[in-house]
């Protein structure tokens, strides 16, 4: 039996597994992750920190496995998409992680709006919004000494593999499913665009090379297999991002499929087989499927998922303990559809797809009569509905490509009111699989296949999948939900015009008072 290192080094923290030729975790590990907010919007990582969560999970997840180092066969990773760091010709990080959760960079995003966003869509595949080309940007013109000192610019998968590797800045690599948020990329033609870094100033040689997901970048140097306990010269692959990952490992290996990522973000994504940018209404990014003339659109709520953990805290029992997500399932159980009226906007940090900066968070509709139970529904409905809204989207683009169902992962498939809210509002059923974390297997596929030890990377990701609950909508309630998604399109551009115009009246007064 051949084992496969795999790591994902997510948000929340760094998950590590050691997964069988079977698709088996045989071992795995968490190590919490660090993050650093600071005022004007910032949220930074350590990459210190972030490298030791993966070297130090390698390491408990090869212990909890009781695997004998020699049979490990390669070793993968995954990670964060839209942040980035800055390394030195040493492989030396000489920047923070800045972390896709940072705002920092929005003051360049109008400049990148005016060059021509639906160009600039069609190009990468991405509105514009909180990823590489912003913040590359924010590195140059806002802290240029430290834009002198990076000699590329990487994510975090790849900042972990080229450390394990001990390579050096004229190594580095980017894999092409990260190239959607990369801001600089012609991702269809999967080069960099000459066109956008002319059109902006940027330093091409601070780009990385373009690789495959499974292309090995290199192996484990002795320094990082002494500590991780693994045999020196394990070859390592590329890898890709966590969203990427999360795809292939849910199931997105052919068109027609959908997946609910339900983490710290909430994400819907599709599979199809044709290249078609959403120029129009900005709403969703057109990626690339770790599997080749592949492509996985899809949108995100930046921290859907955390509102729910937000308000689980926010509300205590008796001041002590936060009450359970079950518990306020439980509650939330008994609120019809529609919660009692009540309306919520779940964009605390502005929306991303499509991207309005100026936008936060807001309940609407509030009377006395409402509690916990249809506050905490009326978080669960507003993704719902903002999934609905993506997947209208998506059928537009997508060319008639009948969908079937949606494969659920992450936190969130955890909770069967959630699932049953999701499939009601999308009209389709909702399968939960059995492994939450299904870009760990994903990316122990990705790792074999890469030596050549599967022979159909997709083939493999499949059966690597177990299936748990289904969830069939309640076709009775799809006029409820369609007037509710109708009323939370209305809530949330309303809410969006609000906060622009509080925004441009702060902007009169400083101006008066200055």
């Amino acid at each position: 039996m051949r084992y496969f290192v795999s790591a994902d080094i997510g948000t929340q923290g760094t998950k590590t597994a050691i997964v069988d030729e079977t698709g088996r975790i045989a071992g795995a590990s968490f190590r919490p992750s660090r993050l650093i907010r600071g005022p004007g919007g910032s949220v930074e990582e350590n990459p210190e920190e972030m490298f030791r969560s993966v070297t130090e999970g390698i390491r408990e997840a090869l212990d909890a496995a009781s695997v004998e180092p020699g049979r490990v066969a390669a070793i993968g990773l995954a990670g964060q998409m839209a942040g980035i760091l800055g390394i030195d010709e040493s492989w030396n990080a000489v920047t923070p992680y800045d972390s896709w959760l940072d705002t920092r960079c929005e003051k360049h995003m109008p400049e990148i709006k005016a060059w021509g966003e639906e160009r600039f869509i069609r190009l990468t595949g991405s509105p514009v919004t909180y990823a590489h080309g912003p913040k590359k940007l924010w590195w140059k013109r806002e802290r240029p000494d430290v834009y002198r000192r990076i000699a590329k610019f990487v994510v975090p998968s790849a900042y972990a593999a080229g450390r394990l590797a001990g390579l050096k800045a004229d190594e580095a690599f980017i894999d092409y499913t990260h190239l959607h948020f990369s801001g600089f990329a012609d991702v269809s033609g999967m080069r960099w665009s000459q066109e956008l870094l002319e059109a902006f100033g940027m330093d091409g040689d601070k780009l990385p090379a373009i690789v495959r997901p499974w292309d090995v970048v290199g192996s484990l140097s002795g320094q990082y297999a002494l500590e991780t306990g693994l045999p020196e010269g394990v070859p390592i692959v590329a890898g890709c991002g966590d969203s990427a990952a999360a795809a292939l490992g849910g199931g997105l290996v052919r068109p027609g499929r959908l997946l609910d990522i339900a983490g710290t973000a909430s994400i819907l994504a599709g599979c199809v087989d044709r290249y078609s940018p959403d120029a129009e209404t900005k709403t969703l990014i057109f990626a690339r499927s770790v599997l080749p003339g592949l492509w996985a659109p899809h949108a995100y709520i930046s921290g859907g998922g955390e509102c729910l953990s937000w308000y689980r805290k926010l509300v205590s029992a008796d001041g002590g303990e936060p009450l359970s997500y079950e518990k306020l399932s439980e509650l939330a159980e008994k609120i019809a559809p529609g919660s009692d009226g009540l309306l919520f906007v779940p964009h605390f940090g502005g929306r991303v797809c499509p991207n309005d900066t100026d936008l936060r968070g807001s309940w609407i509709g509030l009377n006395w009569s409402h509690g916990k139970a249809a506050m905490f529904r009326s978080i669960m409905e507003s993704i719902a509905c903002e999934y609905r809204i993506y997947l209208d989207t998506l059928e537009r683009l997508s060319g008639g490509i009948p969908y079937s169902g949606v494969h659920a992962v992450g936190g969130g498939a955890k909770g069967s009111l959630f699932a049953r809210i999701k499939a009601d509002a999308l009209g389709l059923p909702v399968t939960a699989l059995k492994n939450a974390d299904s870009a760990l297997q994903a990316v122990a596929a990705i790792a074999g296949f890469g030596i050549g030890h599967y022979a159909d990377l997709a083939a493999t990701a499949e059966s690597f999948i177990a299936y748990d609950r289904r969830y069939e909508p309640d076709l009775s309630l799809r006029g409820a939900y369609d007037r509710l998604t109708k009323k939370y399109r209305m809530a949330v551009e309303g809410m969006a015009a609000l906060y622009g115009n509080l925004k441009k009246t702060t902007l009169d007064e400083r101006k008066i008072a200055t």
